[in-house]
């Protein structure tokens, strides 16, 4: 199997939604320059949402805007719903992720509608997409794929249905989102396998959170059972305004040392990464960055790849 591996930078959208503070635009544009510059090809720079729920990402369009200009760099951007996916189209977004969520409870709480009323809207996005000028990638994140604070366990042959029905909507990828961070290592190779069956190389990423402080151990499941693409965030921030107790991604610098120490390839430049902190800090000081790297400072043995 490839040893490249494909990284997601969502920090500008999934870190500072739930972020205390708001981080001016200039700042984000700021932060997501310095995250390509460590080598992040891919960044999240925002949703297409509404404003009065997630204030926080009431200037994507601006952002998203400046990211364009990044050369090299692959803009997506969050979308719940047709007019935001939309939004995003229009604001010339490369890639479009879409939640849908297993959990019919975390689902009316996030997006005001059922599993399956989301699997028919994202039908009607693709729809909407393919008949455009432009192709657009679309991806759909399959949320609370192993377990909701609001409604307890997911089964995974629920997660592999949910997949499933995803699939024939006709996105390009899915990934299996751990939305509130409950997820173990058996419990993701279990559901990666079960998704594999019923979808085959459909199911390209994971998108973890550590909660539980199990994070990394469940990237390393799923790099055993084959997932070559990660969504993490720089520092750790992050979390569902909708999902009580969900708290924030992996780190994207802790991330980086464990894969680069592993031999696997990600195309960053872990110092660099490390300084880019230095924007978000300044922009935001009351929110706390985790990484271990950061810590305690890249190992004079440390070997990228």
């Amino acid at each position: 199997m490839t040893q490249d591996i494909r990284l997601c930078e969502v920090g500008p959208r999934d870190g500072l939604q739930m972020a205390k503070g708001m981080m001016p635009a200039a700042d984000k544009s700021r932060w997501i320059a310095q995250l390509a510059q460590a080598g992040l090809r891919e960044i999240e720079v925002g949703s297409f949402v509404s404003p009065k729920l997630v204030p926080q990402m009431a200037d994507t369009g601006t952002v998203l805007s400046a990211a364009l200009a990044i050369e090299g760099l692959t803009v997506c951007a969050l979308a719940c719903n047709l007019r935001g996916a939309i939004a995003a189209y229009e604001a010339g977004a490369h890639v479009l992720a879409f939640p849908i969520s297993v959990s019919e409870t975390h689902s009316h709480a996030n997006v005001g509608k059922g599993t399956d009323a989301q699997v028919d809207m994202m039908a009607s996005i693709v729809d909407w997409v393919r008949a455009q000028s432009r192709p657009m990638r679309i991806d759909a994140a399959v949320a609370t794929a192993f377990g909701c604070s609001l409604e307890g366990v997911v089964p995974v042959s629920r997660v592999a249905a949910v997949a499933q029905a995803v699939a024939c909507t006709g996105v390009d990828e899915i990934a299996l989102a751990d939305t509130v961070g409950y997820a173990h290592p058996a419990q993701v190779r279990d559901a990666v396998r079960a998704t594999q069956d019923a979808i085959g190389t459909r199911l390209t990423k994971l998108h973890l959170h550590d909660t539980m402080g199990l994070g990394l151990a469940n990237v390393l499941a799923g790099l055993n059972e084959g997932i070559r693409a990660f969504d993490s965030c720089l520092g750790g921030l992050g979390g569902c305004p909708f999902a009580p107790g969900a708290s924030g991604n992996i780190v994207t610098e802790d991330l980086v040392f464990m894969l680069e120490s592993m031999g696997y390839r990600t195309g960053v430049d872990l110092s660099r990464l490390l300084a880019a902190r230095e924007v978000l800090a300044q922009a935001l000081p009351s929110e706390p960055l985790r990484s271990g790297v950061a810590a305690a400072g890249i190992p004079k043995t440390f070997q990228p790849h």
